[in-house]
């Protein structure tokens, strides 16, 4: 495979696992926090989320190669979840890569680096990257730049549906969400596929899963993201999975770089290398 190939392999299909062999590398054209140490941000605009967002910290600072970063798997007690019997039977099923736990990648169960979806919330709690928010009317819309997915939070005042009238599990869930002051937005989600991961540990999530999203606008240039992990089957009591993130607001030049799972660079990336490194014997065609 040529340098060009395997960058390709690696960088889009299988970035849950490489993105943490090699240093981040900084976003061209981004503006983090250290750039400009001595601002003063205006005062931030009421109920306002729109723009391009990137972590104010650096492009690092909101991926969670070992679980969600407020619970990362690192064995310490002070990052033990409240697994129900439930909860902690179906995260011993699942085989992540990374973490205590961690398997060969080619004996992984983790469905993202095959170019499943890998669905919410763990697209912000696994490789969150750049995101843009559009506001309309009636939904808040959010970008993500891994694997250019997109999501719709309703605001027209819907309520979010009961789990009897959900039409169908759904790897984004069904979200509604509302300004509870005039910098403060929160959504909720439910509805979600249990074949999805919270994390890049494998944590994982029952039918009953309610997620929390909120928003708080800080200033002209700063949004604070939390998540929180409500899921009764799985877990005895909320958890917050990603506390007050802060995001930084970019130009609207800003260029949002393609990161997109090829299906056909997985397969090349674990018959080259993943099975060999797992010890799996090949068949050479020729």
């Amino acid at each position: 495979m040529t340098r060009a190939g395997l960058t390709a392999a690696i960088v889009s299909t299988v970035a849950a696992i490489a993105f943490t062999q090699e240093p981040v590398v900084r976003v061209p054209g981004a503006v983090y926090d250290s750039d400009v140490p001595n601002e003063k941000p205006g005062p931030a605009p009421r109920r306002d989320l729109s723009g391009i967002w990137e972590p104010a910290r650096g492009p690092g600072d909101a991926i969670g190669a070992q679980g969600a970063k407020n619970y990362p798997d690192t064995g310490r007690p002070a990052h033990q979840l409240p697994f129900t019997p439930a909860g902690l039977q179906a995260n011993r099923a699942n085989k992540p890569a990374w973490g205590p736990r961690a398997v060969a990648s080619a004996l992984s169960n983790d469905p993202q680096p095959t170019c499943e979806p890998q669905g919410w919330p763990r697209i912000i709690l696994h490789n969150y990257r750049t995101a843009q928010i559009v506001q309309t009317p009636k939904q808040v819309l959010v970008l993500y730049q891994f694997n250019r997915k997109w999501r719709n939070i309703w605001t027209d005042g819907r309520p979010l549906p009961k789990m009897d009238d959900v039409l169908e599990p759904r790897f984004w869930g069904y979200s509604v969400g509302r300004w509870q002051d005039d910098y403060t937005f929160v959504a909720e989600t439910v509805g979600l596929d249990e074949r999805t991961w919270l994390d890049n540990v494998g944590r994982p999530h029952s039918f009953d899963l309610r997620v929390e999203e909120r928003y708080v606008r800080r200033d002209a240039t700063h949004i604070e993201v939390t998540i929180t992990i409500d899921d009764p089957t799985y877990y005895s009591k909320p958890w917050v999975a990603l506390d007050r993130l802060p995001l930084r607001f970019q130009p609207d030049t800003f260029d949002i770089r393609e990161m997109e799972c090829s299906p056909s660079e997985f397969a090349r990336y674990t018959k080259e290398f993943a099975e060999p490194a797992a010890g799996i014997p090949t068949t050479d065609p020729r």
